[in-house]
């Protein structure tokens, strides 16, 4: 009769061990949302697509056009632009560059008024959107422009200026990010023609003051740091 006794009592100690083991495994699982891949749902790591750029610091100045080379549009609307600034710069020198596509004006201050001077062939058509920079740069291949969009910073129109007294020298618009309304930091200048990107510029916006009082050489270095 002990010895049944003694059975039982050894057979209900060890399924009390098992469950105890079964518990203490269920309490240190990780739930598999929190660490897996980025596109899945849970995971608060990388760009979710609909924000400006996660990561400042992995955005690389150098003053290049990206030229979007698409079926649906022709890229050579936009042969090379020039940008000019009203407070940063010399006209001579920072500012006074030639058109074109690999060294284009990229640093800005909040509150300057910003030209543009593009060669084109057309003559009206082409937007340019200031929108808080985004990492991932393809969107812009298949994006529809609003002004609801919560990157949007303001936009420009570019019109050959044929009222001008000089059109081939007066700027096609201009416009300027107010401090009031926008941070400093990366924006994309996004090239539209007839509501499509045909190219992009990563720029970047300091505070009012915080480098009008720069050489053009340390202007030149800021651009290319």
């Amino acid at each position: 009769m002990k010895k049944i006794i003694a059975a039982v009592l050894a057979v209900l100690m060890l399924a009390s061990l098992c469950a105890c083991g079964v518990i203490n495994n269920q309490g240190q699982n990780t739930p598999s949302n929190q660490t897996g891949d980025p596109g899945q749902p849970g995971n608060n790591s990388g760009n979710s697509g609909q924000s400006g750029n996660t990561n400042p610091e992995a955005a690389k100045l150098t003053g290049k056009l990206n030229i979007i080379n698409l079926d649906d549009r022709d890229p050579s609307v936009l042969r090379g632009v020039i940008i000019k600034g009203n407070s940063v710069g010399s006209a001579e020198g920072f500012n006074g560059r030639e058109s074109s596509l690999t060294d284009v004006r990229c640093i800005f201050e909040l509150g300057e008024w910003i030209e543009f001077y593009p060669d084109t062939d057309a003559t009206y058509g082409i937007r340019v959107w200031i929108l808080k920079h985004r990492d991932d740069q393809e969107y812009y291949n298949t994006a529809k422009f609003s002004d609801l969009d919560p990157n949007f910073a303001n936009y420009c129109d570019l019109h050959y200026p044929e009222d001008a007294e000089t059109p081939d020298e007066w700027y096609w618009g201009n416009f300027s990010l107010h401090q009031e309304e926008c941070e400093p930091g990366y924006y994309d200048f996004v090239f539209t023609y007839e509501g499509k990107a045909v190219a992009t510029l990563l720029t970047r916006f300091y505070k009012v003051g915080e480098i009008s009082a720069k050489s053009d050489a340390e202007l030149e270095a800021l651009m290319h740091e």
